[in-house]
This record gives C-alpha cells, structure tokens and sequence, in this order.
C-alpha cells in the first residue's frame, strides 16, 4: 500500500529545485529556513530577511524574492570568509 502524497512539498525542495506557482507563507519561510515563525516575523519588522508583502492581512513571499535573498545571503558570507 502506498502512502498519500502530502497536498505541499517541501518547501526546501522547493526552493532549491525550483520556483513554487504560489506565493509562501510565513510558515514556510519559518520550515525553509527551518526558524521559529516569530524570527520570520521580526526579520520582517527589523527588514533583514527575504522581502514580504501584504495580500489584505496576510503576509506573503515571492518564490523569486526569496531565490534572490538567499543568493544575496550566499555571497555575502562568501566575500566575508
């Protein structure tokens, strides 16, 4: 018997792999970066993590600003070694 596909991958499948046809949540930038959610949030109020924006009240990110933020990070941390 085959066990059922989970309804969402990954997302750090996803993000390493390739860009998601949907915008994140807070939760799973918390999983990607495997964080608590409340850093998510205060990386967003501090403006230091990947940028997010509003969709009435809740807090969204696009795959591609998260690609960039994450490339951004790498060759930060590379070019201060």
């Amino acid at each position: 018997m085959s066990r059922p596909r989970s309804a969402q991958p990954d997302p750090r499948s996803i993000l390493r792999s390739g860009l998601p046809d949907r915008y994140l949540t807070p939760d799973d930038i918390a999983e990607m970066f495997e964080v608590p959610k409340e850093t998510v949030y205060q990386w967003r109020k501090k403006r230091t993590g990947p940028p997010g924006f509003r969709i009435g009240k809740h807090l969204r990110y696009d795959p591609t600003d998260v690609r960039a933020y994450v490339t951004e990070r790498k060759s930060a941390d590379q070019a201060a070694a």
